[in-house]
């Protein structure tokens, strides 16, 4: 019966939806004029690389724009992509319920209308916080709902110029590889979008069966009746213990290098339209001091995230244990912190992304020529931050810039949308909260610059425009 219940309601939404889009579709009129690739078939106007929540609302956003030759690509199997049925180990999403995100202001699109047509209005009142694995579905049924063009096992291993287009090649899953041409490209690559998971230093000489960073398939099963030690305190690196510990480890430790955790959490703080809409607005020494500010408390974690540990007796939150050396010895681990050392039989790094652009294969044909932050600002002494410095300095359309201008101006077609934006943009493209402000400034860049290159053709069109609007007797002789 709920079952029923739940194909029926889903059925009536679809239906809902397609009658608002309908509504509010003025206006129609296609404007881009299809290009040609080099291989003769046709160059899609706006190639998304990445499937998860941020390229599924990138594409939605561009289809409304009356920009629909389209293609997002992703190089995880349908169901995978981004975190949520992957390295996201928290039970829910730490949002509130009624923050609206990929919806982008349309009520039938919102994940309370999917949550009410499946399980019932009373249901959505009932409910706390989001399910993450019901996120998930709501991002499949969406990308289906609303019939975006999506291409899955499609790996982008390379970008480079091709006339005035930019040619991707694409690595299928059996090793062979194709290559899309594309006018614009996205990068919504999510967390690693411009580098990767970072590995402290003390760890990465350890054997890999020893240690993990969290985005990492890691077995917690295996680590039943062990010892786990997980370096870092925000909210991933809870998530990662709690695992542990309903997994049935023994005993887990989790190294915070402060005397207190960071519980503050200012992207609640910064949840309002004149932030998320106008930091970008700011000039460089405002937006630095803003973002040096929300970075460097890092991302807090909520009372349940917290509790999820700290109801297990054999959980313990250790203090002031900065990582300063590790080694194997007789297959265990020995850490060596500020707070002394401590032995455990695997260790998960929960330390973050580390900005390194030549780590990413569909960037190092041009990785070098990347702008920073540190690039382009030179805050005041006090407010130095090496780690901000290592940011991409982005146009005020999402798009990469050149260190030395000129030697790769087809950066300009490459936009970014993922967490590597933060610096210039504040939460975009890795922020549920933001996308009703992020996603319409992106697509208002992309579809500016299409545009503007076609200006020439829409100038002809104009010219050559001879469509009447009455028919009117011609004047007596």
């Amino acid at each position: 019966m709920r079952q029923d219940f739940a194909t029926q309601g889903l059925a009536d939404l679809a239906r809902r939806i397609h009658d608002d889009l309908e509504a509010i579709a003025h206006p129609r009129a296609a404007w881009l004029t299809p290009r040609t690739s080099p291989q003769g078939g046709q160059a899609f106007d706006v190639v998304i690389v990445g499937a998860g929540q941020s390229g599924l609302v990138t594409a939605f956003a561009l289809m409304r724009s009356e920009v629909r030759n389209i293609l997002v690509l992703d190089k995880a199997p349908r169901d995978r992509e981004g975190p949520w049925r992957t390295y996201a180990r928290m039970r829910t999403l730490r949002s509130p319920k009624d923050f609206t995100g990929p919806d982008l202001d349309i009520p039938s699109l919102t994940y309370q209308a999917y949550h009410e047509a499946r399980f019932g209005r009373e249901a959505w009142q009932q409910l706390d916080l989001i399910p993450k694995d019901l996120w998930a579905d709501y991002l499949i049924w969406y990308r289906d709902v609303l019939g975006l063009p999506v291409a899955n096992e499609r790996d982008v291993v390379d970008i480079r110029p091709e006339g005035d287009l930019l040619a991707l090649t694409v690595a299928r899953p059996d090793g062979a590889q194709e290559t899309v041409f594309a006018r614009k490209v996205v990068l919504a690559t999510g967390q690693e979008g411009l580098g990767d998971w970072a590995l402290p230093a003390p760890l990465a000489g350890l054997p890999a069966p020893l240690r993990a960073v969290t985005s990492d398939p890691i077995d917690f099963g295996s680590l039943a009746g062990k010892t786990v030690a997980v370096v870092g305190a925000g909210a991933s690196a809870f998530d990662n213990a709690a695992t542990a510990l309903e997994a049935g480890a023994t005993r887990v430790l989790l190294l915070c290098r402060r005397e207190e955790p960071q519980v503050i959490q200012p992207y609640r703080w910064l949840t309002f339209r004149g932030f998320l809409r106008h930091l970008c607005d700011l000039d460089d020494a405002w937006r630095w001091r803003f973002m040096q500010k929300i970075l460097d408390l890092r991302e807090g974690f909520p009372q349940a995230t917290f509790d999820r540990c700290a109801r297990h007796h054999n959980f313990e939150l250790v203090r002031n244990a900065r990582l300063v050396g590790a080694r194997e010895v007789d297959g265990r681990v020995h850490l060596q912190t500020t707070a002394g050392e401590i032995v455990a039989d695997f260790v998960i790094a929960a330390t973050g992304i580390e900005m390194d652009f030549s780590v990413r294969p569909e960037l190092a044909r041009f990785a070098g020529n990347i702008a920073t932050w540190g690039d382009r600002y030179t805050p005041p002494p006090e407010e130095r931050d090496d780690r901000l410095a290592c940011f991409p300095y982005l146009a005020d359309d999402y798009a990469l810039t050149e260190k030395v201008p000129g030697e790769t101006p087809w950066l300009r077609n490459i936009h970014l949308f993922s967490i590597a934006s933060t610096m210039s943009f504040g939460p975009s493209g890795s922020s549920i909260n933001a996308m009703t402000t992020a996603v319409p400034k992106l697509v208002y860049g992309l579809t500016r610059g299409l545009f503007r290159e076609d200006a020439e053709s829409h100038w002809r069109a104009l010219q050559a425009y001879d469509v009447p609007q009455a028919i009117v007797p011609r004047a007596p002789e």
